[in-house]
């Protein structure tokens, strides 16, 4: 098939390889490997953006890439003043993860480093921002119910992580006496046990994994708008013509990439924190849920 770079679906890809391309240069030559961290807030809104110009700036279109663009600028934001973008700065989890069995021989680690870090994310990350595609092949059509519900989920799901990486900000700022930022005498048992249990994370230990899921299964929303014609019954018979399309995988490659996550996540933070074994007992992992428990008090001093 040859290239055309007229074609957003042919761009696209052609931008994703170049991505990929670069992160890995990037890692052999930095011996760090949050390359591909430090573009995932920007890929899918340049994604989006691509299908956007060659729809004309279609209604549809448009407002897809406008929403990526603001979940990627607040989460760009978070990530460079965690210090994501400063020199030398990589994922806690990539070392930990190298010792496995199975990657710390060199050659099995850059062949993970090529086939997952590298290619596997940012073929996600395209994937994700897929049912823009959609939005493209049906450009002129218009908004309909699907979208505004689509809007306000999208919406919705970036102000509600939003808001949970500024509780575990101000609780990580203040834990570690960082100028500016006092102890919350709200906080003062979570800083005892090391890790944020108050606010939204005393109904999931993951409010911000849940959010960011949501936030792009609800996106799919516009591929499924896209397709209907307002006219077919969406819960009839012919349920799944109206709701499973191609453009859904990158949603559900994600959820199933953040499981993997966040079980890997938690064996780092359990083998940190005694007290974190009891917070899983108490508290749901992602779906935001009533406390199964109580916490009891911590016993460490903070």
């Amino acid at each position: 098939m040859n290239f055309d770079p007229s074609d957003p679906d042919h761009l696209c890809a052609a931008l994703c390889a170049g991505f990929a391309t670069w992160c890995l240069v990037a890692s052999w030559v930095t011996g760090t490997y949050s390359h591909v961290d430090r573009l995932w807030s920007i890929t899918p809104a340049v994604y989006a953006s691509v299908y956007a110009y060659a729809s004309g700036f279609d209604a549809r279109a448009s407002t897809m890439a406008a929403l990526t663009w603001v979940w990627g600028i607040r989460l760009t934001y978070n990530f460079a003043r965690k210090g994501g973008y400063s020199k030398g700065e990589q994922d806690y989890r990539w070392p930990v993860l190298r010792e496995h069995p199975l990657l710390k021989h060199p050659v099995a680690w850059q062949a993970f480093n090529l086939g997952f870090i590298a290619t596997y994310q940012h073929a996600l990350l395209l994937l994700i921002a897929r049912p823009s595609s959609a939005a493209y092949e049906a450009k002129g059509s218009g908004l309909n119910a699907l979208d505004r519900i689509a809007i306000a989920l999208f919406a919705f799901f970036v102000a509600f992580e939003s808001h949970a990486d500024q509780q575990q900000w101000i609780f990580q700022q203040s834990k570690h006496r960082a100028p500016g930022h006092a102890r919350v005498n709200a906080l003062r048992d979570d800083y005892k046990r090391g890790f944020l249990t108050s606010g939204l994370f005393r109904y999931s230990r993951h409010p911000n994994f849940f959010a960011e899921q949501c936030a792009w299964v609800s996106y799919y929303l516009f591929a499924v708008a896209a397709k209907w014609d307002g006219r077919a019954d969406l819960f009839g018979a012919s349920w799944r013509d109206a709701w499973v399309h191609e453009q859904g995988i990158g949603a559900v490659l994600l959820v199933l990439l953040f499981q993997g996550s966040t079980r890997f996540t938690e064996s780092i933070t359990s083998g940190k924190y005694p007290e974190y074994a009891e917070y899983r007992k108490t508290t749901s992992a992602l779906v935001p849920l009533p406390p199964f428990g109580k916490l009891r008090a911590p016993t460490k001093k903070a």
